[in-house]
């Protein structure tokens, strides 16, 4: 590489050679004189000849060299294996600053030879080779905008293509669509594109003819609601599930329990019958029925018939891990072998929400009794629309009660008396169906027609396969795993089929993260950081708790505990007690390229695996102080030559609403709650809760002031001609009775009236009023100050609207030292320290010594440390234009070097150190000045 950059200089230095009379001029060198470059160069042309050879000459000797480097590094690879190539015996050189140059040759390099790898063994399924399109067309013509965007949330909701949206937007635009409830032209128009649109449905899943039939609903859960309120429960049925199952179809079990009917979850380890066969007899495991469930039933079910039906239901791919279930228990369920009491009769339902849009159901070949669909999560739009398809045997056992509009063919207002429409589907279609959104589903089917749905799998299963081969290969400076990857990547990967008729696992990698020393990493901080970094994924449970109990080893007392301790659905809480509570998932479709798959394993590279064992990397670790250690004021005071303190107090700002500008002055006083009127107010909207910056970053130009001897707090908005005065004294209207929520606490506040609210509604652009905090509403409770032996008691100290703590220190050093990286990875992007909204900027420490900070002196005011400052995108707003920075730095660049426990920590929470309350003291005993020594 140095050799590479040597060459690369020198090349550059002869294209700026230039010829200038009779002399020859190198740049930043002395002059050659004229009868000595004339000596040398008789004429022009024969010096721009000499110049033409020598770079030559020096392009061929720097393109051996790269050659040669190349050749290294790929016989390096052939030696190790893709396995060890990201494992411990390959550490890249200088990770921390690769990360904060950007990506280097050294990276651009590998990335190049990771690809051409993948494509030489994935040559014949990855790309569509035999479509209309190769991959890179596809991404460029149809997906422009996941230009700098790397989405892997296909599970979630796979994307629509530009001739897809363009096409519906034609025939909206050049038909007229009516309500199909009638008999006009446009009504016939609309009838004909549902029908149209059932048929392609039915064709889609090669369902025989006349054998099924098409019933639309609002999606795969309403269609899943509708098999379970029309089922024929009774007290003598079985409802049946699988563990990896969606919510949605757990949902079902509250109908079956309703009517007396046995509920029971079931662990399918490995189904080996027909083609997943594994031993000599052919025959299927017994299922692992869990503990069965039933209940008491007050009134006896009068409708039972004395027929016997039961339900047994399985996802056609488990939307957590992405394993698939052999489609042979149809047929066994059905037979009635997976039971030894054969009483009644055992239908199907099969979840394909998930899975059918990669390798779609063959109904010609697998009977199955109901299947649920989503066809958002198969290309992209519509949304809000699925399907329950449903054998035309198994129709005139449903029970529909409700009836709605067009589903009827007579009814009389004030008597008893309806009769139902023949046709099926409008009698299970409650009122009008969403003809729009169907009448585009053929120009959904025809760009997933135009791939594949064969090549699309191939496509979708090479990238799996890759992806979830690199993670697993991924390990720590130590050599302990990085990644634990759940499903079938966990067998041998040779043996587990990606694609095909026989494929045994979908386009999904579900995995968690651990610490070189083997603790586990939040899957919320993976999520936080992936959004910094452009990539899209998701994480939790993905309302599947079955899975997840399953893969993360969690008990049902965990799952209690975990949700007595306050642990719900899509919260920060991703550990707790040292386990899980969720994971990361990433998922592949159609539109997918080997470049996502090569970001997203370079994120993970960047940002989880430790090679802190390799020289190099100048990095200001995250060390919060320890509890145990003795500091004294002496011992943390740097003192110059006069005995003086080298640390000083720079600026103090007071930021009176929350999330809104400050003004900054030269002394101030200290309140019970931190400097006086800090933090005093806050903007709540009307239907949003509280209002930020992360919500409206234009608040950052809402200007405050306090004006202490007129005792008002004066606000400005720039396109507010108006300044609103607030006195300090009085001017509320009434109390918040419900309160409201804020850092996971309910809290009370004081309101103004019309006036007030009608300036910050048009200021802002939403209706909002401004809150007072009423006094004594909240303590400082969650955290514990730094030195164990302070006599603060935090029971007793108020806080005001700030998050956590009284006052927010920020060392100019430490915003010296970030701007350097910014400096150095060539971002435009400088701070200065009111981007981090700081109460306190301390001059003349080291950069981040103030992590190790216990406790403090700020004059003759004592505070005591409660921790580091956790980041947001705040920090990405740029303070004076409400401009919310495109790269997400700065925060991307602390992220890489100032992460603790899950948390990006730059700046230091305080708390005053007081006997009793300020409010008898007087004002002039109580002011922080500039230049206070610290």
């Amino acid at each position: 590489q140095r050799h590479v950059a040597f060459l690369f200089r020198c090349s550059l230095s002869l294209s700026a050679l230039r010829f200038r009379g009779s002399q020859i001029a190198f740049p930043e060198r002395p002059l050659l004189s004229s009868a000595l470059a004339m000596e040398h160069v008789q004429s022009q042309s024969a010096f721009r000849r000499c110049r033409a050879f020598l770079c030559r000459l020096f392009a061929t000797l720097k393109l051996f060299i790269l050659l040669a480097v190349q050749l290294q590094v790929l016989k390096f690879v052939n030696v190790f294996g893709c396995s060890d190539f990201w494992g411990s015996h390959a550490r890249r050189p200088g990770k921390e600053a690769a990360a904060l140059s950007g990506a280097s040759e050294w990276e651009n390099t590998e990335r190049e030879l990771r690809k051409r790898r993948f494509l030489e063994e994935y040559r014949e399924e990855y790309g569509y080779p035999d479509g209309p399109l190769s991959i890179d067309e596809l991404r460029a013509t149809e997906f422009t905008r996941l230009n700098g965007t790397v989405y892997l949330d296909h599970a979630g909701s796979t994307l629509y293509s530009n001739s897809q949206i363009n096409a519906i937007l034609a025939d909206l635009s050049a038909t007229l669509y009516g309500n199909p409830h009638s008999q006009s032209s446009s009504s016939r128009k609309s009838a004909d594109a549902v029908a149209t649109a059932r048929q392609e449905v039915l064709n889609f899943f090669n369902a025989p003819a006349g054998e099924y039939r098409c019933i639309f609903t609002s999606g795969a859960t309403a269609a899943l609601k509708l098999v379970g309120e029309t089922f024929p429960w009774s007290s003598n049925s079985n409802y049946l599930y699988t563990m990896e199952n969606h919510n949605s179809v757990l949902g079902i079990r509250e109908y079956a329990l309703a009517k007396g009917a046995t509920v029971a979850a079931v662990d399918v380890e490995q189904f080996v019958y027909g083609a997943f066969c594994d031993n000599s007899s052919g025959q299927p495991r017994i299922f692992n029925l869990r503990t069965p469930q039933k209940r008491k039933l007050e009134t006896v079910n009068d409708e039972e018939d004395g027929s016997v039906y039961n339900l047994f239901s399985f996802p056609l791919e488990c939307n957590f891990s992405g394993e698939k279930f052999d489609l042979e228990m149809v047929k066994w369920v059905q037979d009635g072998k997976h039971v030894n009491d054969l009483r009644g009769r055992w239908m199907v339902l099969l979840d394909a929400a998930k899975g059918c849009g990669t390798s779609p159901l063959d109904l010609s070949r697998y009977s199955v009794d109901f299947v649920t669909i989503s066809f958002y999560k198969i290309f992209g739009y519509p949304t809000g629309l699925g399907a329950l398809l449903v054998r035309n045997d198994v129709v005139e056992i449903l029970r529909k009660r409700y009836f709605g509009g067009g589903t009827v063919a007579v009814s009389i207002a004030d008597r008893d008396f309806m009769q139902r429409r023949g046709s099926v589907e409008q009698w299970l279609e409650d009122g009008t169906v969403s003809f729009l959104n169907i009448a585009s589903l053929p120009h959904g089917f025809a760009a997933v027609r135009q791939l594949g749905v064969s090549a699309i799998g191939k496509h979708t299963g090479s990238l799996t396969r890759f992806t979830a081969s690199m993670l697993a290969s991924l390990r720590h400076s130590n050599g302990c795993h990085v990644c634990t990857v759940y499903g079938k990547h966990n067998s041998s990967l040779q043996c587990v089929n990606y694609w095909g008729a026989k494929c045994q696992q979908g386009p999904v990698v579900a995995f968690n993260l651990k610490h070189s020393d083997g603790s586990w990493i939040g899957h919320r901080e993976v999520e936080k950081l992936a959004v910094l970094s452009g990539i899209h994924l998701r994480t939790g449970c993905f309302c599947n708790p079955g899975a997840c109990s399953k893969h993360l080893r969690l008990s049902h007392t965990d799952f209690q505990m975990n949700y007595e301790v306050g642990h719900v659905c899509w919260d920060d809480n991703d550990i707790i007690a040292g386990k899980p509570t969720g994971a990361v998932r990433v998922s592949f479709g159609y539109m997918s390229t080997i470049e996502d798959a090569l970001v997203l394993i370079d994120f993970i590279y960047k940002f989880f695996v430790d090679s802190s064992a390799h020289p190099g990397n100048t990095v200001f670790p995250v060390q919060e102080a320890s509890a145990s250690c003795e500091f004294t004021t002496e011992e943390n005071t740097q003192s110059d030559k006069e005995g003086h303190s080298k640390m000083y107090l720079e600026s103090i700002t007071i930021y009176p609403i929350k999330s809104c500008g400050g003004f900054s002055l030269d002394a101030w006083p200290i309140g019970d709650c931190g400097l006086m009127y800090d933090h005093e107010w806050l903007i709540l909207s009307n239907s949003d809760g509280i209002l930020t910056q992360k919500k409206c970053p234009m608040m950052c130009l809402i200007g405050t002031f306090i004006d202490l001897s007129a005792k008002k707090l004066l606000v400005t908005f720039p396109n507010m001609r108006q300044t609103l005065d607030i006195p300090l004294e009085g001017g509320l209207q009434f109390q918040l009775d419900d309160g409201f929520q804020l850092c996971g606490n309910r809290i009370n506040g004081q309101c103004y009236g019309l006036e007030v609210s009608e300036w910050f509604t048009r200021a802002l652009g939403t209706p909002c009023n401004l809150i007072r905090r009423k006094p004594r509403s909240r303590k400082v409770l969650s955290r514990t100050p730094r030195h164990p032996q302070t006599c603060l008691n935090l029971m007793e100290k108020e806080l005001s609207f700030a998050n956590e703590g009284q006052y927010l220190l920020v060392s100019r050093a430490s915003v010296e030292e970030l701007n350097q990286r910014l400096i150095s990875q060539k971002s435009r992007i400088q701070v200065d320290a009111m981007r981090f909204r700081p109460n306190l900027v301390v001059s003349g420490a080291l950069p981040y010594e103030e992590d190790q900070w216990q406790i403090l002196f700020i004059g003759n005011k004592k505070f005591s440390v409660l921790g580091g400052c956790n980041r947001c995108h705040m920090v990405n707003i740029d303070q004076s234009t409400g401009n919310m920075q495109e790269s997400n730095h700065p925060l991307l660049t602390l992220a890489s070097y100032r992460r603790f426990q899950g948390r990006i920590l730059f700046g230091i929470l305080l708390v005053h150190e007081t006997a009793s309350s300020l409010i008898d003291d007087k004002l002039s005993t109580r002011l922080l000045k500039v230049g206070n020594p610290v």
